[in-house]
């Protein structure tokens, strides 16, 4: 399994100036070339890292979610990540050895390492490592439920959860879930999306979920809302609810990306 990892830098002023870049009402897709030293942040809390914000809530578009590639490098990390007590989160492992110290057990994330962290969770991060680290990070403001108790932080691996085909599809299409979709505790899924190559959703998704979804390995033509776009290893996109949306694996290996989606929550109307 490959994960792709910016490495930042800057273009020569001998390339053009075209990208694939799209912003519209419905959706938006950050290609892999716009993400360049020029546009890290900083993070409070943490050393020797920058980041890239992907995804932050917009007004009239998506609401629930944030979403950062975090580069740290060796000796740098965090003692304490999460500043807001009411909200949840996801480091997925693209490069390097993370170090996530969780509620005092220390556990080091490698490629394809993943960490669920509940709201108000005692966690850090490091790098001990010599070479650089990166990785995902989506946060989402916890949705408690009366009655239902929240869930517990857990760490496994992309390695460690077999995918699940979809019906009908002999393979060409499955899903890693690394959360049961019917255990109600979670308000989020971030999963892994698995198309072989010539693989396809086959309709126009269209549902009040947001998503976004960070492009890991391969290359698609991917439906959001009336156009089709390219899409490969490094590019995301962001949908907002209802955005009409399906694909077509191009090959000639799997299309892989991390997906997140807001779930398992009635609408609040007051």
């Amino acid at each position: 399994m490959s994960y792709f990892t910016p490495e930042g830098g800057l273009p020569a002023q001998t390339e053009l100036l075209t990208d694939r870049a799209i912003v519209k009402e419905a959706y938006t897709v950050i290609p892999k070339g716009v993400l360049r030293d020029i546009v890290t942040s900083n993070l409070p809390g943490f050393t020797k890292t920058r980041s890239w914000i992907i995804a932050r809530p917009i007004a009239g578009f998506a609401t629930t979610f944030s979403q950062l590639i975090v580069e740290i490098a060796p000796g740098g990390g965090a003692e304490r990540p999460e500043a807001e007590a009411g909200v949840e989160g996801v480091v997925f492992v693209t490069a390097g050895a993370l170090v996530v110290t969780l509620e005092g057990e220390r556990h080091v994330l490698e490629p394809g390492g993943y960490a669920y962290l509940a709201a108000g969770a005692s966690w850090s991060l490091a790098n001990e490592g010599a070479a650089i680290t990166s990785f995902q990070w989506i946060r989402k403001a916890y949705e408690a439920v009366d009655g239902i108790a929240p869930p517990a932080s857990f760490v496994t691996s992309d390695q460690e959860v077999a995918p699940r085909e979809m019906p009908g599809t002999n393979g060409a299409w499955a899903t890693t879930r690394f959360v049961d979709p019917d255990d109600l505790a979670h308000d989020m899924h971030v999963n892994i999306v698995t198309f072989q190559p010539g693989g396809s959703i086959p309709f126009a998704e269209t549902h009040v979920m947001e998503h976004g979804l960070f492009v890991l390995e391969g290359k698609a033509v991917y439906r959001l809302n009336d156009d089709w776009v390219e899409v490969e290893a490094g590019d995301f996109m962001w949908l907002r609810a209802f955005c009409p949306q399906a694909c077509y694996a191009g090959g000639p290996g799997p299309f892989r990306y991390l997906l997140y989606k807001d779930v398992n929550r009635q609408i609040r109307l007051t």
